[in-house]
């Protein structure tokens, strides 16, 4: 069964909370990229915690049968992205994060609210 791009969306962010990511920001690039419907853009304060909120992501993913087209940057942990087809997450380094500012990149994007 096929879920919904906010579905899925919604369930990374809790994903991502689960495992204590900061300031976890979700745009809406519908209407803007074809390359996905939601980026969801988080950081963590370690390698560690960047590869721990990466895993959740996957394994909440897997068991939902949401198929996961890639992963990139795991192994260094600084800068990962995870493919979901329409929602593509972003899981920075907190130093990454700050120097790469893609918030500011897609600043025509809607900011999503969730609680």
């Amino acid at each position: 069964m096929s879920q919904s791009p906010k579905a899925v969306m919604n369930m990374v962010v809790k994903a991502a909370e689960d495992k204590k990511a900061m300031n976890v920001v979700v745009l809406d690039l519908q209407n803007i990229s074809m390359v996905a419907d939601y980026y969801v853009i988080c950081h963590g304060n370690s390698d560690v915690q960047v590869q721990a909120i990466t895993t959740e992501i996957r394994k909440q993913a897997q068991e939902r049968g949401i198929p996961v087209r890639g992963i990139e940057g795991f192994d260094s942990a600084r800068w990962v992205l995870i493919d979901l087809g329409d929602v593509v997450i972003h899981v920075f380094h907190r130093d990454e994060r700050e120097y790469y500012n893609i918030e500011r990149l897609w600043s025509d994007a809607k900011v999503v609210e969730f609680a």
